[in-house]
């Protein structure tokens, strides 16, 4: 690679900073170029030869054919160079030499073929450093890919950069003969520092994130997620993910980092907006909705920041998402210690039960004692508990009828009477034994339960099909209705969950009291605090309050105008061609789509279009499908909508829509906390993004140009 422009007589330099480029790998473009360049010194040469050493800088080049939005300015395709009339005159007070002071205070002239031969030294050293930054990031990506760590040990017993994976995938490439590393290794002694590791992952972490936050804004409008806060290297951190439509007219969803979560209130959510404006690049006002996973810990923090996002870009309207059924999601953000004890309870059953084919072999057993003369239902129930059930709308219709099995199950495993089981196993049994056995978690159970019943029909409409997803957003009032009845009847019903709860103690002969930590908090302020009133007041009262609040929240009046948009799906204009389009829920959209003028007309011929379906057709089912008619071009108004109901957070995504989400996971769950950053997490989870070398390295010597120097 050569640091300096290679077309004649060009002045560009260090005092001029004009981007490079490469010239083309392709034969004929960079045929095109050498001809355009007119010099003599590279007509010869072959393609590969230029691509690798020789750069044309961004003088010789229309400002049209540059995109300078990116971290490093970058060509257009096809770019060719058409301006060669920059006049190398030298300024005012200099001579055709260059001229260097010395101490006596005499100019020495240097000839100008000694300074060409000092500037070919020069960049002959930069290309060098370039190309060793090439081979570093190279070996970053590869293990990125893989989901290995770079800074983990590439041997168990051994720790520090020296020994890393990193390191050893260095050492096995000049090994394989790259000399640039060679050579790196002979003057220095070491390859790369820990230190310069860092710096190479952060430096991915910025390309990263501007490719990403450009994608989005070439797509127009998306949707920001947020799921629940992770701790990395001693702080907490709130991860958010994108979703928008592509150019394709394809669901994507990307995770676009970490925000540091250190603050409390306005502050806090003021530094969060300001990070993604201003540090990130991200325009607000394109974004139409969000949505956020958490629990209750950073409950009122999250609501906050969703509150002040809502305050300042109104059109963020804030929704349900789709990564966590809805159910699950109410129960999650419950400040009731007997809800988190159910919730906490859960993930530790289902981490419990996937380490083992045996454990699950077990617990079927457990169930089939309990259903000796229901052969069909135990089936039924060991089937479902085969398949993540604690994450499922009716997990806690579930719980309750595999509740006595599942403790049995455990308690069993603890007994460990025929010696199966390791330490850790008998001690995970143990502590789930003890919250199962405990009256507040059957009490919460219970009263969830019979609380969330209520609202599961919902939530798994809304979360399904485009059909069931419409006819969910007509049917809230219902719900909200029964939530209101329970609420204004609450002594009755808690009554009823009581009797429930107690019943089933008094089978699995647990004991029936207030929890101990309250009591210990509030024995000598009252005498005798009575059970009934205990639970009605901390968990019935709050649990069925929260959830009617929630629901009104969520489900506001332009969520649901939205999501009945879902009308435009052929498959559901079919089943309801008797009626009329309902123009007044797309006008939500108003705003946003290209011509409001003819909205309705456009409506009607779309209406018409699929409402008449032909014999043995079938229509186009869901949003994904719908958006990939080749008939939704001559639609410009319906294609906005559906675009813009397609970056909704509460719509489930087409298979594999959420694969940065489960990237996500598997990351956390997977990468041990040593060697979990956020710049690492940005490069694991986005190995796909497509690199492109030269702008990683030119980033890198942006950001560190003392890095330079020092080689």
């Amino acid at each position: 690679m050569q640091n300096q422009c290679a077309a004649p007589n060009c002045v560009s330099g260090k005092c001029d900073a004009q981007p490079l480029f490469r010239f083309p790998h392709d034969p004929e473009r960079s045929k095109k170029w050498v001809e355009k360049c007119q010099s003599q010194d590279l007509t010869d040469r072959p393609a590969e030869q230029l691509y690798r050493y020789y750069r044309l800088c961004g003088k010789h080049f229309e400002p049209s054919l540059m995109d300078t939005e990116c971290q490093s300015t970058v060509l257009k395709e096809d770019a060719v160079p058409t301006i060669f009339d920059v006049p190398s005159k030298p300024q005012s007070g200099q001579t055709k030499d260059s001229e260097v002071e010395t101490k006596g205070r005499k100019k020495v002239k240097k000839s100008q073929a000694e300074t060409a031969k000092e500037d070919v030294q020069m960049g002959s050293e930069q290309d060098e450093y370039k190309e060793y930054l090439r081979s570093l990031f190279e070996v970053l990506l590869l293990l990125g890919e893989q989901s290995i760590p770079p800074p983990g040990p590439a041997h168990p017993k051994e720790e520090g950069l020296g020994s890393s994976n990193f390191q050893a995938l260095l050492e096995y490439r000049m090994n394989c003969g790259d000399e640039v590393l060679k050579k790196r290794y002979d003057v220095n002694k070491e390859s790369c520092s820990s230190e310069q590791l860092n710096q190479l992952i952060e430096a991915c972490e910025k390309c990263i994130r501007s490719k990403l936050v450009e994608e989005v804004k070439q797509n127009g409008f998306f949707s920001l997620l947020t799921d629940d806060l992770v701790k990395i290297s001693g702080g907490w951190f709130l991860p958010v993910f994108l979703r928008y439509v592509d150019q394709s007219n394809c669901q994507q969803e990307k995770f676009a980092g970490f925000l540091s979560f250190e603050g409390h209130g306005d502050a806090l959510a003021e530094r969060l907006l300001s990070e993604m404006t201003e540090g990130w690049g991200l325009d607000m006002e394109q974004c139409r909705g969000q949505a956020h996973s958490c629990s209750a810990t950073h409950f009122s923090q999250i609501k906050a920041f969703a509150s002040k996002l809502l305050e300042k870009f109104p059109r963020a309207v804030l929704t349900l998402r789709a990564t966590q059924t809805m159910n699950v999601s109410l129960a999650n953000s419950m400040s009731s210690s007997g809800v988190q004890l159910v919730m906490s309870t859960f993930k530790k059953i289902e981490s419990f039960f996937s380490q083992s084919t045996l454990l699950q072999q077990e617990f079927e057993h457990a169930i089939s004692i309990f259903y000796p003369d229901k052969e069909e239902k135990a089936n039924e129930l060991k089937e479902i508990c085969q398949s993540g059930w604690t994450r499922r709308d009716d997990a806690f219709d579930v719980a309750v009828e595999i509740l006595e099995a599942l403790l049995l199950c455990v308690d069993s495993v603890h007994d460990n009477e025929d010696m199966r089981w390791s330490d850790q196993v008998t001690h995970d049994a143990l502590e789930i034994s003890k919250a199962l056995a405990d009256f507040e978690f059957i009490m919460a159970l219970i009263v969830l339960k019979n609380v969330l019943t209520l609202t599961r029909a919902f939530g798994k409409n809304v979360q399904g099909s485009a059909t069931d997803a419409h006819f969910a957003a007509v049917s809230l009032k219902a719900v909200l209705h029964s939530l209101k009845e329970v609420s204004d009847n609450i002594d009755v019903y808690h009554e009823f969950w009581s009797d429930e709860a107690v019943n089933l103690a008094t089978a699995m002969e647990i004991p029936v009291k207030v929890p101990r930590s309250f009591l210990r908090k509030h024995q000598a302020e009252s005498g005798v605090i009575r059970l009934e009133s205990y639970y009605k007041e901390h968990l019935s009262v709050p649990v069925v309050n929260h959830i009617f609040r929630e629901m009104t929240d969520i489900f506001s009046e332009d969520h649901l105008k939205a999501l009945r948009c879902l009308f435009l799906v052929p498959a559901v204009i079919e089943q309801h061609k008797s009626t009329e389009p309902e123009e007044e829920s797309v006008q939500v959209f108003n705003s946003d789509i290209p011509n409001a003028g003819t909205l309705s007309a456009e409506l009607h011929c779309w209406w018409v279009k699929w409402s008449k379906k032909g014999k043995g057709e079938t229509l186009p089912s869901s949003l994904h499908e719908t958006l990939q008619l080749a008939d939704v071009k001559f639609f410009p108004n319906m294609l906005a909508v559906l675009r813009l109901i397609g970056i909704l957070p509460t719509l489930a995504l087409q298979d594999g829509g959420h694969v940065a989400y489960k990237r996500f996971r598997m990351f956390m769950e997977n990468t041990p906390d040593t060697f979990k950053s956020k710049s690492l997490a940005l490069l694991n989870i986005n190995y796909d993004v497509g690199f492109d070398l030269d702008s990683l390295v030119e980033v890198y010597v942006k950001t560190h140009p003392d890095r330079e120097e020092e080689s």
